[in-house]
């Protein structure tokens, strides 16, 4: 194999941060048409729905109990944890805050991203990689249909309504077994944890923790999908798709979540 010349390499190396930039504007164009396609009426004919009905079930059911007894178990775990320093150091009125603002504010909802993204967005992503690779959605362009809103559009959504499902239902999960390992199975102490979560959970907090919720699924199912529809980094393969959807959206979670911090703390 002939290695590459100085002018060659060079040239590779130009073009790379070229390639990252259309990747990045690649997806944000997909990004804006799955919005416009989720919001218009004539994208739901019926094998739409019939898949995206299919879709959700897959992505959420199998993974809603597991998902929500491991929640429930942290939840425990780190009250416990929390708790007992608290009242070593003799802050045990901080305990209980610091508790919802770790776990209800910041963990959760990455967590249900994460687990999300890893159980069902990025394998969504690898198989449409795999069916633009076979030749599939020639197949789908010659029949008259698209493939963006025949395959890609049903397991978007599907990955938003799985993210923000787990996060809402671990959080509520979450609160109930906080309660518990504080106050016991007892009801006098719904007052002051109703004023500690109140004062956690103000207009703006409460704003940014939808915000961020919402991101966060747009992001573990968008840029999975865009990775397997489209040839970003110039491999189609199942495996690169996987991997570069991971990477760019690991990425963007981080974004989204250190602008939640600033917000929420600054």
């Amino acid at each position: 194999m002939t290695p590459l010349s100085w002018q060659q390499r060079v040239g590779h190396a130009g073009s790379a941060p070229l390639r990252w930039l259309a990747g990045w504007w690649r997806i944000l164009l997909f990004g804006a048409s799955l919005l416009v396609l989720g919001g218009s009426p004539s994208s739901y004919t019926r094998d739409t729905r019939r898949a995206l009905l299919r879709h959700i079930y897959v992505d959420t059911a199998p993974i809603l109990l597991g998902f929500t007894v491991l929640c429930a178990l942290l939840t425990l775990i780190i009250t416990r944890i929390v708790v007992i320093t608290a009242l070593s150091y003799g802050l045990s009125q901080y305990a209980l805050e610091m508790v919802i603002r770790v776990l209800v504010l910041e963990l959760i909802p990455l967590t249900a991203a994460l687990f999300v993204a890893l159980r069902c967005t990025i394998p969504n992503g690898a198989a449409l990689a795999e069916m633009r690779r076979t030749g599939h959605f020639e197949r789908l362009q010659r029949a008259g249909r698209d493939p963006v809103r025949t395959e890609a559009l049903p397991r978007a959504l599907a990955g938003i309504y799985a993210t923000i499902t787990l996060a809402a239902l671990s959080c509520v999960v979450a609160l109930v077994i906080a309660y518990v390992a504080v106050y016991g199975f007892t009801l006098a102490g719904i007052p002051a944890y109703t004023h500690v979560f109140g004062h956690v959970f103000n207009h703006a907090v409460s704003l940014i923790f939808v915000l961020k919720t919402v991101f966060f699924s747009l992001a573990v199912s968008i840029i999975p999908m865009a990775s397997g529809l489209y040839d970003i980094e110039g491999v189609g393969s199942r495996e690169s798709a996987a991997l570069q959807g991971l990477v760019r959206m690991f990425a963007v979670l981080l974004v989204i979540e250190a602008a939640s911090l600033a917000g929420n703390y600054y």
